[in-house]
């Protein structure tokens, strides 16, 4: 053996009570066991007894748009359309932006405010000829000012909120930046999230951002794994490149490679535009009572066909009942594998395809945080289907834990610690009878399905500065991580 040889001393794997030590050489796992003696050469670092576990992954990720979250105006903390458009007016004062650009915020939650956003409103809080683009927390509408409507089309619209496909085109726009801009600021945010344990992101940016990752990693953005996926938009040209899920792409050190095909079928439950089999309470005589469904059957099916026979795993959006069990439906006529992701609301003779159907459920659970109050209100009578992560899991369902960056922190220990307690600042648990085990949610954040590194894994490990298994909530959402491994090298390292 030879230089590179890494042994890490004195490790602990799981809940178990003695250390062991890990051998990795050649990017993987070469052996475990209690004692190894080293040979000449080897990097030899005792860990001192802290808790390693397989490399985190964010199943479901928008990175540039988390990348742009981190830069933008923070809304979240706006309990009102009045102090949202105080914030902006604010914003508008003291650090107001380059001219020519838009001034963007992200992460409004209206559903329970006791006013409504209203383009009215932003312009006498915020009087300007500067665009303003507000980004909802979930990433299904905006809220513009009179200035930002003329300048994308919509002068004159009677709330200025736009939703679903009205507002992507905004989206885009507001996110166009110059190359070498938005790559440094990817490149910060792949550097915090490897801070934090993670190792591979499932990136699911619109319309298909394989090649910008292409070209940042040759760049030297080098701290996480990146699977790319596509949005119907670019599919072709994916079946026309010979793409499919799992091809690495060369030249990019094992780093990229093609992820699944993406396609929402719904909206949101905060813009009460998730498809459901029953009316939300108050809109029964609403445009779209029981939501929005974007992609009806007869158009889901052939895309889901056409990627799939192409080798492309499809990655459904799906939040209400009823999307997901059209879905189901999809998948099963197809006979295709892949993933719905968030299912947060499911029907209860749902449950049992997922596994039935080789179905995995993507779930984001800090969603469930976010959105409780809101299920609460709008779902109100139905919770008990809500986020059901331990009904899936008992129903033999895998799981596989996300963010959604930016509706929620690319944080792994947020996700896993709101899977475990269902609770958040202090709160009862809401419906404390749908939280997974810790071992579950772990698995369920790693590629490998694990808790404990095996041989032949890739040397892709955390370094903990506490027990997971003992945590409190509280703990657990900030969990200290001392180190993060990629394929044997270090990407964070700090303490050990």
């Amino acid at each position: 053996m030879n230089d590179g040889w890494t042994l890490l001393r004195s490790a602990r794997l799981g809940q178990a009570a003695t250390p062991v030590d890990i051998l990795l050489g050649e990017g993987r796992v070469a052996r475990v066991e209690e004692r190894i003696t080293p040979e000449s050469g080897w990097n030899v670092l005792d860990v001192e007894g802290r808790t390693v576990v397989p490399g985190l992954w964010d199943h479901h990720v928008h990175f540039d748009q988390w990348t742009l979250a981190r830069q933008r105006l923070d809304l979240s903390s706006a309990t009102s359309a009045a102090e949202a458009a105080s914030l902006v007016a604010e914003r508008l004062r003291t650090r107001p932006p380059e001219p020519g650009l838009p001034l963007v915020g992200y992460g409004f939650r209206d559903a329970m405010w006791p006013d409504r956003p209203h383009r009215d409103l932003l312009d006498a809080a915020a009087p300007t000829d500067v665009p303003i683009v507000l980004v909802s927390g979930d990433l299904h509408c905006c809220w513009v000012n009179a200035a930002a409507a003329e300048k994308y089309g919509h002068a004159g619209h009677p709330t200025g909120i736009l939703r679903e496909t009205e507002w992507q085109a905004v989206g885009e726009d507001v996110a166009r930046l110059p190359e070498h801009l938005l790559d440094a600021w990817a490149d910060e945010a792949a550097t915090a999230a490897a801070a934090r344990g993670v190792v591979g992101v499932v990136e699911l940016e619109a319309p298909w951002h394989l090649d910008a990752w292409v070209r940042r990693v040759r760049a030297g953005t080098v701290s996480l794994r990146v699977a790319c996926g596509v949005w119907p938009g670019r599919l072709e040209e994916a079946i026309a490149r010979g793409l499919r899920t799992g091809d690495v792409i060369p030249g990019t050190g094992g780093l990229v490679e093609m992820g699944p095909f993406k396609v929402i079928t719904d909206g949101s439950l905060n813009t009460r535009t998730a498809y459901c089999h029953d009316p939300y309470p108050g809109l029964e005589n609403a445009e779209h009572p029981r939501g929005m469904l974007l992609v009806p059957p007869h158009d889901l099916i052939p895309l889901m066909r056409r990627a799939w026979s192409n080798g492309l795993r499809p990655a459904v959006h799906a939040i209400g009942d009823h999307a997901n069990t059209l879905a189901l439906d999809a998948f099963e006529e197809l006979g295709a594998h892949g993933t719905i992701e968030h299912a947060q609301l499911l029907s209860d003779s749902d449950l049992p395809r997922f596994a039935e159907l080789g179905v995995v459920a993507s779930v984001q659970p800090e969603h469930a945080m976010d959105d409780r109050d809101v299920a609460d209100h709008h779902w109100a009578g139905r919770t008990s289907r809500a986020f059901p992560f331990g009904a899936l899991l008992s129903a033999g369902a895998g799981l596989a834990l996300g963010s959604d960056a930016p509706v929620a922190p690319l944080d792994p220990w947020i996700s896993l610690a709101a899977a475990v307690d269902r609770s958040r600042d202090g709160r009862k648990p809401w419906h404390e009878e749908q939280a997974i085990p810790v071992a579950a949610a772990l698995a369920a954040s790693t590629r490998t399905g694990r808790v404990t590194p095996a041989v032949g894994d890739p040397a892709d490990l955390v370094v903990l500065d506490a027990d997971l298994y003992t945590a409190s909530t509280d703990l657990l959402r900030r969990m200290p991580v001392a180190a993060t491994m990629l394929a044997g090298r270090w990407t964070w390292r700090e303490g050990i």
